[in-house]
C-alpha cells in the first residue's frame, strides 16, 4: 500500500470483511490474535496477515505487554473516511428531497386522474 493516500489505504484495508469484522471486534475492546482469529475459520498465520493490513493502513495499533501483544483500534483514519463520506451527503439528502416530491406529484396526479 505503499504510495497510497491514507484515505485509499483506509478504504482499501476495510474492503475485506474479514478486516471490517476485525475492526468491529477492536471496537469493543483489546484482543488478542488467538481472540481475533477465534470466529473465524482460518489459520493464525492468515489472521496475521490481515492484522498487518489493518496496522499499516494505521487502523489497529499492537502493543506488548509481557507475553501478551494486544491490538487496539486506531480510529483516526475511520473519521476521515466519514468526514469523506459527509461531504456527500448533501447531495444525497437533496436527491431524496427531490425524488419525494417526485412521487407527491405523480400521486396528485395519480389521484387527479381517478376522479
Amino acid at each position: 500500500m505503499q504510495g497510497m493516500d491514507q484515505l485509499s489505504s483506509t478504504l482499501s484495508a476495510l474492503a475485506d470483511p474479514t478486516r471490517r469484522a476485525i475492526i468491529a471486534r477492536l471496537a469493543a475492546g483489546e484482543a488478542t490474535v488467538n481472540e481475533l482469529a477465534a470466529p473465524f475459520d482460518m489459520s493464525l498465520p492468515a489472521v496475521s496477515k490481515h492484522l498487518k493490513v489493518l496496522e499499516r493502513a494505521g487502523l489497529i495499533a499492537r502493543g506488548r505487554n509481557a507475553q501478551w501483544r494486544p491490538c487496539r483500534l486506531q480510529a483516526e483514519p475511520l473519521k476521515e473516511i466519514a468526514d469523506w463520506i459527509g461531504r456527500y451527503r448533501q447531495f444525497w439528502e437533496g436527491s431524496f428531497d427531490r425524488l419525494d416530491s417526485y412521487l407527491d406529484e405523480l400521486q396528485r396526479n395519480d389521484k387527479s386522474n381517478q376522479d
